[in-house]
């Protein structure tokens, strides 16, 4: 099978999880996953599919398992890597799922494992045979593939990055000044997710000013300290360059770091601005240091070590958030499932440093405080927020918050009764933590959560707000309700006891047939308009809404052909200075 064709089909898997049909409950009577304490919500979130193609993991046949043809492991494979490696692992040695190796699985036997595959668990493990996902042979086929030795995906070193790296545009050729009309500082890098591209649109006119072919459903947009290039890294890893200063912006350097990733970063301390790139990868668990102005690979660190609970080897902590230091020269990078926070200082890579903080298991985004010193990472599944101090590299608190936090960067604002805080909303609850982030002048509510509100519902990916804004914004994307996951929930940050309004986004942009789930609030420079993107299938139509954040009014709706599955939204200026 072709690598196209691998990532075709792990996009319509994608877009088939994303076209559910939804019911009207509310999330206290949340659409049943089949499972007593596990809403669909969260399994839906954890059984994300793999952007890996399985026909490079190499092939192992266990000689107590029951036969599988060539042709049915080769399907097997198929079907664990899109329905079961998200929670499992690609080695089966567990994640946020239990492990399947063949010590476990020959022992519990066919008969045993056809039922738990039919019928799941209580634990979040889908009922992939009564819900009918997969057929009857399919459920007896992966009962015995199971208990076979997992096929391992090839590692990815220097040899396999340089083959993939390529520079279009030197940088002796580049421009020497910005060539384009365009305002940098207000434009939007927009992830078009199942067409493998990003949008730039202005965020004056509100015009799609190019569009940009990269990587595999993208994850997040970057930008370097100067401003000129942004990093764009999509699951598939690879890694586009773009030149912000020609004329028509576009790559001037690609690589593939890896199988499968999400996390990219520039350096941004005094005097090594643009310097360096960093990327970390799902598999192979490593982060690679890059030159940041040709992407050349440097340096390759393992991620694989012993988990902070348990103290036992994991091969397979897949690298989740990167954030550059502005104290040190130093990377910032969450370790998912060994559940550590790396420092990784980049003065000298042939003498690397590399400060490890013990903090807590699935360590997946998180974001600056306000002051950008105290770096707040999500450990989801251990339902805690790990404070970070990266000027003294020490862990400061792990805080205790909601059901699975998933902040995105988080929000930083002032609370009228607490102080300054920062604030994540949660997938498996419908509340928002706020924790108190000034240990000065606010030592009593510093790092613990000072307020906790009551959002719309669960399932939410990204909460936001701005400095000049007295809103404060959270999405409901995976919410099983599709009048919560089609609005946005706001809050008067002078007036939380108030609670929130509801705005039907997804209603003002007036699309057709879809999901039409709303995601990822994102302000423009001057912090008075909110971008949210209202998110259908790959051949429905979506489009970005623009609200007024002071009136809460809908300002703008932009529609067009090229706009397929808009997922993020990334404000250059925003995104450049940390501003959230």
């Amino acid at each position: 099978m072709t690598r196209l064709n691998t990532i075709i089909r792990t996009a319509i898997v994608s877009a088939l999880s994303a076209t559910y049909v939804l019911g009207s409950t509310s999330w206290a009577e949340e659409k049943s996953s089949g499972h007593p304490g596990t809403p669909e919500t969260e399994m839906r979130y954890k059984g994300a599919p793999t952007a890996m193609d399985s026909e490079e993991a190499e092939e192992s046949l266990h000689p107590k398992a029951p036969k599988v043809t060539e042709a049915e492991f080769t399907r097997a494979k198929q079907i664990f890597f899109e329905r079961c490696a998200g929670c499992h692992g690609v080695l089966r040695k567990g994640a946020t799922g239990k492990p399947l190796t063949p010590d476990i699985t020959l022992a519990k036997g066919t008969e045993y494992l056809k039922t738990f595959i039919n019928y799941g668990s209580p634990g979040g493990m889908p009922n992939f045979g009564s819900s009918k996902m997969l057929t009857e042979a399919e459920v007896h086929l992966m009962a015995r593939y199971l208990q076979h030795e997992p096929p391992v995906p090839p590692e990815w070193g220097m040899e396999k990055m340089k083959a993939s790296w390529k520079i279009i545009v030197p940088p002796n050729k580049r421009p020497k000044k910005q060539q384009n009309n365009y305002n940098l500082d207000n434009l939007f890098s927009v992830t078009l997710r199942d067409a493998g591209k990003v949008a730039l649109i202005e965020g004056d006119s509100k015009k799609i000013v190019e569009i940009i072919d990269t990587g595999y459903a993208v994850h997040i947009s970057r930008m370097s300290e100067s401003g000129r290039y942004m990093f764009v890294i999509g699951r598939d890893a690879k890694i586009n360059l773009i030149d912000l200063w020609m004329k028509h912006p576009a790559s001037v350097a690609v690589i593939k770091v890896g199988m499968e990733a999400r996390s990219v970063e520039s350096s941004k301390f005094l005097g090594y601005e643009d310097k360096y790139a960093i990327a970390g990868t799902y598999w192979p668990p490593q982060f690679v240091i890059m030159d940041g102005d040709t992407l050349e690979p440097k340096k390759i660190v393992s991620t694989r070590g012993m988990t902070v609970d348990t103290q036992e080897y994991h091969p397979e902590p897949r690298v989740a958030a990167i954030v550059a230091s502005h104290e040190h020269p130093e990377f910032i990078i969450n370790v998912k499932e060994t559940g550590k926070i790396l420092m990784v200082n980049y003065e000298n890579l042939d003498d690397l440093k590399i400060t490890s903080i013990d903090a807590a298991r699935f360590l997946h985004d998180g974001g600056w405080n306000s002051t950008r010193r105290y770096f707040m990472s999500a450990a989801n599944k251990s339902n805690k927020i790990a404070v970070v101090d990266s000027r003294e590299h020490k862990l400061v608190k792990l805080v205790d918050v909601g059901q699975i936090p998933h902040p995105g960067r988080g929000a930083n604002f002032i609370d009228p009764k607490f102080g300054p805080v920062w604030a994540t909303s949660h997938l498996g609850d419908q509340t928002i933590s706020l924790i108190g982030t000034d240990p000065d002048k606010h030592k009593d509510n510093a790092w613990k959560v000072v307020r906790t509100l009551d959002g719309a519902g669960g399932g939410s990916l990204f909460i936001k707000t701005h400095p000049k804004s007295k809103n404060l914004w959270v999405d409901t994307t995976l919410n099983p309700d599709a009048g919560v996951s089609q609005s946005i929930a706001v809050f008067d940050i002078n007036n939380l006891e108030k609670g929130f309004e509801v705005l039907p986004i997804a209603e003002w942009a007036d699309l057709g047939e879809g999901p039409k789930r709303v995601v990822q609030p994102e302000y423009n420079k001057a912090g008075d308009e909110v971008w949210f993107s209202v998110w259908s299938g790959a051949k429905e139509e979506s489009a970005i809404v623009v609200v007024d954040d002071k009136t809460r009014k809908l300002k703008k709706v932009i529609k067009d052909k090229r706009l397929i599955t808009p997922t993020g939204k990334f404000n250059l200026y925003n995104t450049m200075h940390d501003v959230y």
